[in-house]
């Protein structure tokens, strides 16, 4: 398992899978160990992998100070990567969380970013708001599911401010475009994946501008690839649409069927989207 020491000293690891032009991957959680990206639905056919655990994560160090877990602090590791592997530019995929520091990396080292890939992406570092009857109208697609009435009534008493932990556990399926047994494998193996400590940091006070963050993306002149998932919650594909409307340069991709974990809910087609993209 290769590693490296970034600014601050601290041993940061990678896992690299297949070969060819290399693909940094940044993962989500927020903090969640790379692990759980697996590869990519077998995207490591097309290009090598290169899987950073963010520090806290996975194999990576814990830093000395636990301030640096916030977002826009991430942004020198990801630098410190591309260093390290020799790059001038780099391509970028992101899942989720981890999409807002794609974008704030994309902000501070806009020459470094070579195809930009937004999975699922999340909404924070712009500043973008998805309003629960989005993500109510979203949650309805999924009435013909034998889960959906426990699901859908735990995801209720969450938006009336009524949730409890058992409410959290209940809306788990529409995560995945299908709840099998794949599905419950990947949510149940989260928990230990996760920093929780590094998650409540990293969208501390200071971690997003969303101002500066939008001005400087409009002016980004690199291919970015927004892919939605038709039944994502987290990431509804109304809400991308306002997303890639950030870049100039950018492409938006629906998967079918797909929640917000794309590559498990149809690897082929994910594969042969973010490929394409990607060349």
């Amino acid at each position: 398992m290769p590693t490296f020491s970034t600014y601050d000293e601290t041993k940061l690891a990678y896992h690299v899978f297949g070969e060819g032009p290399p693909l940094i991957c940044l993962p989500g959680g927020p903090m969640q160990a790379s692990a759980y990206l697996g590869e990519l639905g077998g995207l490591s056919a097309h290009r090598q992998l290169i899987m950073l655990d963010l520090r806290g994560t996975g194999e990576s160090a814990v830093p000395a100070d636990t301030a640096s877990y916030r977002c826009d602090r991430l942004v020198g590791d990801v630098e410190a990567l591309r260093e390290h592997l020799g790059l001038d530019r780099v391509d970028l995929l992101a899942h989720s969380a981890g999409t807002n520091l794609a974008v704030r990396y994309a902000e501070r080292h806009p020459e470094r970013v070579g195809r930009l890939a937004l999975i699922t992406p999340s909404v924070a570092a712009l500043g973008i708001v998805v309003a629960g009857e989005v993500r109510r109208e979203t949650a309805l697609l999924r009435r013909g599911e034998p889960w959906f009435p426990e699901a859908f009534a735990a995801l209720e008493a969450i938006f009336g401010g009524k949730a409890t932990a058992d409410s959290w556990s209940a809306v788990a399926p529409f995560w995945y475009g299908r709840w099998d047994e794949a599905a419950r494998a990947h949510k149940a193996a989260e928990d230990g994946q996760k920093n929780g400590e590094a998650a409540a940091a990293f969208g501390g006070e200071g971690a997003f501008d969303p101002e500066a963050t939008r001005a400087a993306l409009a002016r980004l002149g690199s291919p970015v690839l927004l892919l939605a998932g038709e039944v994502d919650l987290n990431s509804p594909p109304g809400a991308m649409a306002e997303v890639a409307e950030v870049f100039p340069h950018a492409e938006l991709v629906v998967q079918p069927g797909a929640g917000h974990f794309p590559w498990l809910d149809d690897a082929d087609r994910f594969v042969a989207a973010t490929s394409t993209f990607l060349g």
